[in-house]
Parts: C-alpha cells; sequence; structure tokens
C-alpha cells in the first residue's frame, strides 16, 4: 500500500499534485492520558498508528496529512489515548547537563549571562551531591571563577533556589521548541524554546 504525505495547510486535496515532503522526522506528537494528563513524546508515525488502531483520538494537528489508497489521516501533534493508562510515576525528572540548562532557561545562575554548562553549587570535591537542589547553569567564567569553592567564600549569589522539574517538563523539554499546540496541556513553567 502506497502512502502519500501532502501538505493540507493550505486546504487543496489534489490527488494529482506532486507528494511533497514527508513531515520531518524530528516532528514529534505529544501523548496525553485519558484524563488529558501529558505522558510521553512519540514520532508522527506513531501517533498516526494510535489513531489508525483506535487506540487515541488526534486532539490538536499541524497541518499535514497522510494517505493511501483509501485512508487520509491528519497528522497529530497531540493525541489523547482512549482508555486511561496507569504510568508509574517517577518523583524526579532524570538529572542530564541538558535538563539542568533547560530547567534554568539557558541562563547562568550567578550572572544571568548564557549558560554553556553545569556547576555544583556545593562542589562534589566537598561532599556535595549530583542532586537537582545542588546542580545549576552556569557560564563557563563563572563556572572557572568559583571553582571548588562554597558560596559563602564567593561573592555569588543564585538567582533561585534549584528543585527538580515535573517529569513531564522534563521529557517536553527534550525538544527544542514546544509546539504551541502542546502549550495547553503542559506545565505553565515549560519554557517556549530550549535555547
Amino acid at each position: 500500500m502506497a502512502v502519500v504525505v501532502d501538505d493540507v495547510a493550505d486546504g487543496v486535496d489534489d490527488p494529482s499534485a506532486a507528494p511533497v515532503e514527508p513531515p520531518s522526522s524530528s516532528r514529534r506528537a505529544l501523548v496525553l492520558n485519558a484524563t488529558f494528563e501529558p505522558i510521553s513524546v512519540v514520532s508522527w508515525r506513531r501517533a498516526i498508528v494510535l489513531v489508525v488502531a483506535g487506540r487515541a483520538e488526534a486532539v490538536a494537528s499541524d497541518g499535514g496529512a497522510v494517505r493511501s489508497e483509501r485512508l487520509s489521516v491528519e497528522v497529530p501533534s497531540v493525541v489523547r489515548l482512549r482508555q486511561y493508562v496507569r504510568i508509574p510515576h517517577r518523583r524526579h525528572a532524570p538529572l542530564s547537563r541538558r535538563a539542568v540548562l533547560v530547567r534554568d532557561r539557558w541562563t547562568c545562575q550567578y550572572c544571568g549571562d548564557r549558560a554553556d554548562g553545569v556547576d555544583h553549587v556545593r562542589p562534589r570535591s566537598r561532599d556535595g551531591e549530583h542532586r537537582w537542589e545542588n546542580v545549576v547553569a552556569a557560564c563557563r567564567s563563572c563556572n572557572s571563577r568559583k571553582g571548588d569553592r562554597l558560596l559563602s567564600e564567593t561573592s555569588f549569589r543564585l538567582r533561585c533556589r534549584p528543585a527538580a522539574p515535573p517529569v513531564m517538563s522534563a521529557a517536553a523539554l527534550a525538544l527544542r521548541t514546544v509546539p504551541p499546540s502542546w502549550r495547553p496541556y503542559l506545565p505553565p513553567d515549560v519554557p517556549r524554546r530550549g535555547r
């Protein structure tokens, strides 16, 4: 079965028109539980499979459609599962360099400039732990000036107290930008752009 991908944003559905490129392989869809709680991010292909199989319904679409000889399906950007799925929730999102930079909106927590790395508030060399509450985004200059000293030994002050973000925020922020159609379903603290 041949599949043709068309851009339907202009409202033209002409089968004789040349097909456009398929949606980017990086295009993603937000998956919501039956209660509209965000639970994961999947590829556009997986989202279409969920809709066609009847396991989910498309809630929002950013345009474009996948068509076969007998079926045309809009490429969804948000899908909602038809049945509730119990997900064992982690207490905290996984800690990584990128997740810390996204949480702190790529801003140095010491000077406010653009951050390009992370720093342990209480250095690991002084029994500081590698935990959300001890890691902040920092620019190269501040990170090297602070070194392995405690905050009390420097003139640095934190702009905000570090804390673990919600688990779904971290999953959504794995993308560089959060599509506008996802905004109503995500916590309000999720920034629109990663960089």
